[in-house]
């Protein structure tokens, strides 16, 4: 059996858990049943708070805020995250299939930090190593 690690979550994810989707809220039960500890990062967080603030959407923004307090916030501003975003843009241009600078962050974060990256976006399965889980889906835990 595969040893469980912590999330990182992925914008789509906690967009998701402001729409209350039933399946991502079971799976965040799950993690926590599990003692699995779920991360933020300044990625999701900045795009999560610009779509709310764009939309002006009060009451979902209220909740980002009650939800992101529950949950440590991971940055990019260091040189190892650097450097990974580095390594996977390199490696993803050179096959011709490169993904939007946002996204290498988040998966560098996830690298770095040896995490697996909750989202619903299949091109994160270009990135080498990366592990990832669809909330949206499936349940983490069997």
């Amino acid at each position: 059996m595969d040893v469980l690690t912590d999330v990182l979550m992925d914008t789509n994810t906690v967009s998701a858990m402001l729409k209350q989707d039933k399946q991502v809220l079971k799976n965040v039960m799950l993690a926590n049943t599990a003692k699995r500890k779920i991360f933020f990062n300044t990625i999701t967080y900045y795009e999560t708070k610009r779509g709310l603030l764009a939309t002006q959407a009060t009451r979902k923004m209220t909740e980002f805020n009650k939800i992101r307090q529950r949950y440590e916030m991971l940055g990019t501003d260091n040189e190892a995250v650097l450097d990974k975003a580095s390594e996977i843009y390199a490696n993803l241009k050179q096959q011709g299939r490169l993904l939007p600078d946002a996204d290498i962050f988040i998966a560098a974060v996830a690298l770095t930090y040896n995490l697996t990256l909750v989202t619903a976006d299949n091109h994160f399965d270009r990135i080498k190593d990366l592990k990832v889980e669809n909330w949206l889906k499936k349940l983490p835990v069997s």
